[in-house]
């Protein structure tokens, strides 16, 4: 029974001794699958898996945290496009220019606040083109005395806008003080660049004034009340046919027209005409004022035609 017990405490010892080592060399196995050198061989099937180097994981860490590459922005992309609109338009003028009478003309987008101009501070005699500033100085002289316009006002600011009468215009212009008087007024409306002549035909302006003069008679926020807007936009709309000419060229079917004509045959000039023309053009996506003023032409139906081209031009050009 002794030899027994020993034989049955060497095998529990032997079992004792075969656990313990297998725990020992487990954990030298995880320990080495752990360290940085390769291990020289594991006790699980984790730790029998080919290890990834040690660079792999900080790189992939890398590629994913890198900002993917990006292009210019919408509004870049925009402005790109705008630059090489207005570099074709000042291209195309300047070819035209050549060859045709002195012309300046003037853009204003209103959808988003754009202006072109060409030769845009060059100073023009106004021929009739002055009558919008003498109307819309008619309006804020009856605004600041809370009125409206007089039945005598408005006929001759009808006769003035729709056809051009120059005795109707002579009236008002005195009525608001000449030439002090619409010059003062003026400075109301932001028009800088226009001196007032007591010869009122004779006042001169530039193309950069003349669409600044556009946009306050259809501001909102600037200094004629909603009245007078809609007094101004239903005579520059209702001009006679035989004076629709120049600015209402570049309308397309559907869209609306404002406008006012300016012709002379200046004596100081040989005789060759003014042709003047400034107005708005309203549509779906459309909502642009312009002026083109010239001088030198040779007659009033050539003059016309020179205006008209150069308006066509910037809507050719700057895609309105």
């Amino acid at each position: 029974m002794a030899g027994v017990r020993r034989t049955r405490n060497w095998i529990v010892a032997i079992a004792a001794v075969g656990v313990l080592g297998g725990a020992g060399l487990v954990g030298v196995g995880m320990m080495r699958d752990n360290s940085a050198s390769s291990p020289l061989g594991t006790f699980s099937d984790a730790a029998n898996a080919a290890p990834a180097p040690a660079s792999t994981g900080s790189a992939r860490v890398r590629a994913q945290a890198a900002p993917a590459p990006t292009g210019p922005s919408a509004a870049q992309l925009a402005a790109q496009e705008r630059a090489k609109r207005v570099k074709a338009l000042d291209a195309a003028l300047k070819k035209y220019a050549a060859g045709a009478p002195e012309f300046s003309v003037a853009v204003l987008d209103r959808r988003t606040g754009q202006r072109y101009a060409f030769r845009g501070s060059e100073k023009y005699e106004t021929a009739s083109v002055v009558k919008v500033q003498v109307l819309a100085c008619l309006l804020l002289k009856a605004q600041d005395a809370g009125r409206d316009l007089t039945a005598t006002e408005l006929s001759l600011a009808k006769r003035m806008i729709r056809l051009s009468d120059n005795d109707a215009t002579t009236s008002l212009f005195a009525k608001l003080g000449r030439a002090s008087g619409l010059g003062a007024c003026n400075k109301r409306l932001g028009l800088t660049q226009t001196k007032v002549n007591s010869a009122w035909g004779l006042t001169r302006t530039t193309v950069n004034d003349q669409v600044r003069l556009l946009s306050e008679l259809v501001d909102t926020t600037g200094p004629l009340d909603a009245g007078s807007r809609q007094v101004a936009y239903t005579l520059m709309s209702t001009v006679d046919d035989s004076q629709d000419w120049g600015v209402p060229a570049v309308a397309r079917s559907g869209e609306k027209f404002t406008v006012k004509n300016g012709w002379l045959a200046r004596s100081t000039e040989n005789y060759r005409w003014i042709i003047n023309s400034v107005g708005r053009v309203t549509g779906p996506g459309t909502d642009i004022s312009i002026a083109v003023l010239s001088h030198d032409n040779g007659t009033m139906s050539g003059g016309i035609t020179s205006v008209q081209k150069v308006a066509k031009l910037t809507r050719q050009h700057l895609k309105y």
